[in-house]
């Protein structure tokens, strides 16, 4: 049923003149889910989030966002969403305090300045209320944005890479106001290049220049790639990294650290193009692939639509 899902849409589709940015994407995301929403720059990730906000509206598809069609219903969609943009869209000359009362004022709150004392404890900003937006370091405009996000209450939110450019301690806290949040049964759609934050959700999708391409938990998504993958160490694996590359069955070799992550999805052929490497200095491993592996592994695979 409709009513079991906080998103629930069918044949998203979104055309800028010739180009297909968004091609037919069916989505379900459960109330208080955390769903991460994965891809390469340019992929159309920002495209579907602004059409299931009321943003864009979309060239083919249905369905509904709480409960409201997508289509139809986009005035009533916008008051019960929460969107954070992948840039600072505040006003750096007030401070945080004037910055979340005029949120409020915008969304026609009623008891603004209670509103906003509340969304400044909720969110840890207590003692800088009075401080310039423009002011604050990368972690503190992350968190007065989600305290506007907040400010009206949503149902959902959707975050398009909140977390880009702040440290990991930031980025650790902000998870850690998003899983309280979705204890409390608010729903979250994300997008995000960390494969350690892609992680922490609860489900996971990737879009690849405007294709769903995969869907499901982390261990679904990393199963349906159907990856081999093979640990490497040695001297001067960078070398032997380009020596990789060119053997068929080697779908990516790529470095990490002092190793080499070596895939492909086809475990015969890609046994195959290691075994003359297989030797003194070298030293083997087989292991799990990860969602990073699959990530460049599906990115690879994919055709990008804006090429010529």
């Amino acid at each position: 049923m409709a009513d079991d899902f906080a998103i629930d849409v069918k044949g998203m589709t979104k055309r800028f003149g010739e180009r297909t940015v968004v091609n037919k994407i069916d989505l379900q995301v459960r109330p208080g889910e955390i769903f991460g929403f994965l891809g390469p720059n340019g992929s159309g990730k920002t495209t579907f989030i602004r059409m299931l906000c009321g943003l864009l509206r979309a060239d083919e598809g249905s369905g509904t966002c709480l409960g409201y069609d997508v289509i139809r219903d986009s005035e009533s969609i916008k008051k019960q969403v929460g969107y954070m943009t992948q840039r600072f869209s505040f006003y750096e000359d007030l401070s945080i305090a004037e910055n979340l009362d005029f949120v409020a004022r915008m969304y026609g709150m009623k008891d603004r300045s209670q509103l906003v004392k509340k969304s400044i404890e909720d969110l840890g900003l207590a003692g800088r209320e009075e401080q310039l937006a423009g002011e604050l370091s990368g972690g503190w405009k992350q968190r007065m944005a989600l305290a506007a996000c907040l400010i009206h209450s949503p149902r959902l939110l959707l975050l398009d890479e909140p977390t880009a450019g702040v440290d990991p301690k930031a980025r650790r806290d902000f998870w850690e106001h998003i899983h309280r949040l979705a204890a409390g049964g608010l729903t979250f759609l994300i997008t995000t290049h960390y494969m350690d934050e892609a992680e922490r959700c609860h489900r996971l999708a990737y879009i690849s220049y405007g294709n769903l391409l995969s869907h499901g938990t982390v261990e679904e998504v990393v199963n349906q790639a159907g990856l081999t993958t093979w640990s490497v160490q040695g001297p001067d694996v960078v070398e032997l990294a380009d020596k990789l590359r060119a053997k068929p069955g080697v779908d990516q070799a790529v470095a990490f650290g002092s190793m080499l992550h070596v895939s492909g999805d086809n475990a015969a052929e890609l046994e195959a193009a290691i075994a003359p490497f297989r030797n003194a200095p070298y030293k083997w491993e087989q292991i799990p692939s990860g969602l990073e592996d699959v990530f460049i592994h599906l990115m690879d695979k994919s055709k990008d639509n804006f090429a010529s």
